[in-house]
């Protein structure tokens, strides 16, 4: 432990001695959290729908075979109730829940207006958003077909009409900020995070100080975790700033606990530092380094989320993406902020998350190379 903790001094007067690269690391955050919300453009398919058909009449089965056909919406629950169908949205299956009220059929044709209720999950907003306009198009376009088939006769009667009532769930007003914000900082940590451990190393590469630390009684383990801990501390600062600005400019406000969220953070930086620190050990200068986490850095954020549906990609990408760190943190992000989702609800991705830091981090220190 003492070994550790010298190691950690020299870590942080190293990090402390350089002025410029803390005031860089804590700005360009702030800065790209403020401008970075304002931009972004979407394209959604597979959007999960649950359906409670009270009805069951041939025209409700054209309607939900309707809506199935049009590409972008999946059948994903086909349930009895509604209490069922939420159940259904609460565990994220679905994205929207459709109730088809009783006698939907048989009102139509007598009262020529029947509504039907949708519930949209608005944790995924860019899902939520399009899913409405998507399915407010079927539902027009399924009201022309009927009155094309309607035998009205010479009767001047009011055109028959479905009409839908709608809420959204856990974002009501459909705050973009409250969906892309949480996104964006996990994208500021990771970067910044990634690429500063992937120098660490490096720079005492290029400086000759390794072969100092070589020539030390450390073990390569507590090396490599005198390295990550300073990091993660800066990490955690870069992230309190961000909510704070999230707050202060956005009026994002965790519905969830910040004990689940720091706790979570913690163990996504243990796996985020430790692909850094990966990188570190197989680059032999920084322009090495940077290269390397600008690769993995692009990757993450075009496929993890932040700014498209994983559900949108095929089969192999989400297979991919499913061993990404940023994808999970940003799910874990959403769910707490929006949801207020604890431990259990986010145990799953906060599992998969220890196993990829396990592996990158055992990987670091398998890979570097000590002289003695």
């Amino acid at each position: 432990m003492r070994s550790l903790f010298f190691l950690l001094e020299k870590e942080s007067r190293q990090l402390l001695r350089n002025k410029q690269l803390i005031r860089v690391l804590i700005i360009a955050p702030i800065i790209q959290l403020i401008l970075m919300p304002l931009a972004a453009n979407y394209s959604v398919k597979n959007i999960s729908i649950a359906v409670v058909d009270h009805d069951r009449s041939t025209l409700s089965q054209r309607f939900i075979s309707k809506i199935t056909a049009s590409g972008y919406f999946k059948l994903t629950a086909y349930v009895n109730t509604y209490s069922e169908a939420l159940a259904v949205l609460e565990k994220d299956r679905a994205d929207l829940a459709i109730q088809i009220p009783a006698n939907f059929e048989k009102n139509l044709v007598r009262e020529n207006v029947q509504k039907i209720y949708i519930a949209i999950n608005a944790i995924e907003g860019t899902k939520a958003n399009l899913g409405g306009a998507y399915l407010g198009s079927i539902i027009t376009d399924f009201n022309s077909e009927i009155r094309a088939a309607w035998p009205l006769g010479g009767v001047v009667e009011p055109i028959p009409q479905i009409t839908i009532a709608s809420s959204n769930w856990y974002n009501p007003l459909m705050n973009y900020n409250l969906y892309i914000v949480p996104a964006i900082l996990v994208t500021l940590v990771t970067a910044m995070g990634m690429m500063q451990s992937a120098f660490s190393i490096v720079r005492e590469k290029e400086s000759g100080t390794i072969e100092q630390i070589n020539v030390t009684p450390i073990k390569k383990h507590i090396f490599i975790l005198g390295k990550l801990l300073p990091f993660m501390v800066l990490a955690l600062v870069i992230f309190t700033l961000g909510l704070c600005i999230a707050w202060l400019l956005y009026h994002v406000t965790p519905v969830g606990s910040l004990l689940v969220l720091y706790a979570s953070l913690i163990i996504y930086l243990f796996a985020v530092l430790g692909l850094g620190l990966l990188i570190s050990t197989y680059s032999a200068t920084q322009q090495q380094a940077m290269s390397l986490s600008f690769f993995f850095i692009n990757i993450f954020n075009m496929m993890s989320g932040v700014f498209n549906s994983v559900d949108s990609m095929p089969q192999w990408a989400k297979n991919i993406v499913e061993t990404f760190p940023p994808s999970h943190f940003i799910k874990i992000m959403r769910m707490v902020v929006l949801k207020g989702s604890g431990f259990s609800d986010i145990s799953y991705h906060l599992v998969v998350i220890v196993l990829i830091g396990l592996v990158f981090n055992t990987w670091a220190v398998l890979n570097y190379r000590k002289t003695v």
